[in-house]
């Protein structure tokens, strides 16, 4: 009886056996290793993105807060200024009151100016298309001297903070 330990056919097969399976185990281990590398580069990647698109964000926030900083100020300015253009149009004889008068229309124009700096602009109304995002109808009216949908009256002016509405303008329109 031969033994297959002695015969060195059997040990050469055995041997080949053996880094044909070792061979594998590298093959697999090697495909591991890349499956693992392959999501660990997406991870990254990923990583990179959210990264930069945080940065975008942070940047384009920094940049939008600094361009309406004033928003607010000028939201409590606002009926301050409709005050004085309701006063200036007060009609007088009485020179003491018409000096008053001169005195509020240069607090005023100080006022529009120092608005009109920070990229504060009145909203032109009447005689214009309605748009609903500039004006608001508090008054529809049928007349035949305004086509469809035209602002006939502005009752309250809106203003306009660089390109974002502060105040939208109150308006009858014509149907």
């Amino acid at each position: 009886m031969i033994f297959a330990e002695n015969n060195p056919a059997t040990e050469e097969n055995d041997s080949e056996m053996t880094l044909e399976k070792q061979l594998q185990i590298l093959e697999e281990n090697n495909n591991e290793l890349e499956k693992k590398l392959a999501e660990a580069e997406n991870r990254t990647l990923r990583l990179q993105a959210d990264f930069d698109n945080f940065r975008r964000r942070n940047r384009l926030e920094a940049e939008a807060s600094e361009k309406y900083r004033a928003q607010a100020l000028i939201t409590e300015i606002l009926p301050a200024i409709d005050n004085f253009e309701r006063a200036l149009k007060v009609e007088t004889d009485h020179e003491q009151t018409k000096s008053l008068l001169q005195g509020m229309e240069m607090v005023y124009r100080s006022l529009v100016e120092a608005l009109k700096k920070e990229g504060v602009e009145p909203i032109e109304s009447v005689g214009k298309e309605f748009d609903p995002h500039l004006h608001q109808a508090v008054m529809q009216v049928e007349d035949e001297n305004f086509a469809s949908n035209i602002v006939m009256e502005e009752f309250q002016k809106g203003f306009v903070l660089k390109d974002r509405v502060i105040r939208p303008s109150m308006v009858k329109v014509s149907q």
